[in-house]
């Protein structure tokens, strides 16, 4: 397995990313199964808040292993603040994993249940100076997950990431995607759960605080085939749909996974 073709296949997917990236073995990995009857309650866990300047989008891009939007970091423009973080921590980016079909696709499980989908909200700690720097701090990045479970009324909030699949169908495409509140994405809800993990994907740094929001989005049938229109490979080769762009649960080692809500 090459280092630069980490995948989702079963030669290069999350079963062996750690034969080149090791931290993927690490104790504090992500995602993982919450349990609500391990969770603990803490009522010290403030709400937390998003102040984003919708002129901070930039660009939204298929990579080949996700659909991403880009947002404008170079200075304190759209930040999360609150919750179990200490100071302010810059969206970066945000992206999705999702399934073949509508019963799987969400990263985390919850007390045994798949959702279609699962956004994250890739914010840093702009106290260690850049993006790499953070990498390497326990307290360097902060994600904001959201599930997105398949229902008879869509909501709008997707819509516009949507709209623009078409022209990126294939990896390596990108395109402008300007003025855009990410905020809109947020479920009514502000209840969390929240635990130190990783990126879940390579290399996997331990540097994350998760913030987990417990209701979910709601998106249709449709809008989840849109996604799944998405090609994995480029434009002159072979149709490989998208799919399946998850990583399994990890084992917990000890963590304790603290709640916001009763």
């Amino acid at each position: 397995m090459a280092q630069s073709v980490w995948g989702y296949d079963s030669d290069n997917g999350p079963e062996r990313w750690h034969e080149n990236y090791p931290l993927a073995k690490g104790d504090k990995q992500s995602p993982i199964e919450i349990n609500s009857k391990d969770v603990q309650h803490d009522s010290s866990l403030a709400a937390w808040h998003a102040s984003y300047d919708p002129g901070a989008a930039k660009t939204i891009l298929n990579n080949g292993r996700t659909c991403r939007v880009v947002f404008d970091d170079t200075f304190d423009r759209s930040v999360l603040r609150g919750g179990p973080l200490a100071g302010a921590y810059r969206l970066r980016q945000l992206h999705l994993h999702w399934g073949s079909a509508d019963e799987h696709g969400s990263e985390h499980v919850i007390d045994g249940v798949k959702y279609a989908a699962e956004l994250h909200m890739v914010h840093w700690n702009p106290k260690h100076g850049n993006f790499a720097g953070a990498l390497k701090q326990p307290d360097g990045v902060a994600v904001v997950g959201i599930f997105l479970k398949v229902g008879k009324t869509p909501k709008p909030e997707m819509k516009r990431i949507l709209e623009e699949i078409d022209n990126i169908k294939t990896k390596g495409k990108e395109a402008p995607f300007q003025h855009f509140d990410p905020s809109i994405l947020f479920p009514k809800s502000r209840d969390y759960w929240t635990y130190h993990g990783s990126f879940t994907t390579p290399p996997c740094e331990e540097c994350i605080t998760w913030i987990l929001l417990r209701e979910p989005i709601e998106v249709s049938s449709d809008q989840m085939a849109k996604l799944r229109s998405l090609s994995k490979n480029g434009e002159n080769e072979p149709v490989n749909p998208l799919v399946d762009n998850w990583r399994p649960p990890q084992p917990l080692k000890g963590r304790i996974v603290r709640a916001s809500f009763k």
